[in-house]
């Protein structure tokens, strides 16, 4: 190996290690958000945002994910109109919620859940309590942006798979730009309301929404952070 070759190689390591510390950190740094500042993100923030999710992979790059994007005056007018189907009517999702939580699962779920109740002061037994906070999904939390993800219901639950990849893509390209999120499942239970608000077609099935925007750090809904099992409760080896 030459000296040319090997300053190459030490600033290629060099390099690697510098985007595996910042993707790193950019990881850790992620969570969802429950409460947002009011100011509107940029449109060419946004774009920079989803061209980024678009390289996310796909199973044989279909790219089943098609975003709606909602800003402005879209946003509140369909979190009025949602919040008031979410708390009158009942909704079956397109793709099946899990049948149940049981054992480390459920664990996990209500650990999350207690930690949100607690920062914002709702008491354990509080169902009225509870249930407005609940509705807040349909407020988007306050949320000045809001994307509605849907994929063909040909592809199946694969598509829905890949959805998932790109879900994932978007909060990470979005907090790279500054700009916080929470993927919403329960923006999915009315998923015919959602479609007959926007003239969807019938084959496009809803996965999710993500709200968007600049996050309130002060809000105490913002305060909590959840855990992670360690890779020992994930992760088999086979040498």
């Amino acid at each position: 190996m030459t000296a040319t070759d090997f300053r190459a190689s030490a600033d290629r390591d060099a390099s690697v290690d510098v985007a595996a510390q910042l993707f790193g950190e950019l990881i850790r740094s992620r969570f969802s958000c429950r409460a947002f500042r009011g100011e509107a993100v940029p449109r060419t923030t946004i774009e920079a945002i989803l061209s980024t999710a678009q390289r996310t992979p796909s199973w044989c790059n279909t790219q089943p994910w098609q975003s709606l994007v909602l800003s402005g005056t879209a946003t509140r007018a369909f979190a009025e109109a949602y919040r008031t189907v979410a708390a009158t009517q009942s909704g079956v999702p397109d793709f099946d919620f899990p049948a149940a939580y049981k054992g480390k699962y459920q664990q996990r779920r209500r650990e999350c859940g207690w930690q949100l109740y607690d920062s914002v002061g709702v008491k354990k037994g509080d169902r009225e309590a509870s249930a407005e906070q609940a509705l807040q999904n349909y407020r988007f939390f306050g949320a000045p942006h809001l994307v509605l993800i849907t994929t063909d219901r040909d592809l199946g639950v694969y598509g829905a798979v890949d959805c998932g990849g790109y879900v994932a893509m978007f909060t990470l390209a979005a907090l790279s730009h500054g700009v916080h999120s929470v993927p919403q499942a329960a923006l999915a239970t009315h998923p015919n309301f959602v479609r007959n608000y926007f003239g969807l077609p019938e084959d496009q099935l809803l996965v999710c929404g993500i709200a968007f925007g600049y996050a309130d750090l002060d809000h105490p809904a913002n305060g909590f952070r959840t855990s992670r099992a360690g890779l020992d409760e994930a992760v088999a080896w086979l040498d």
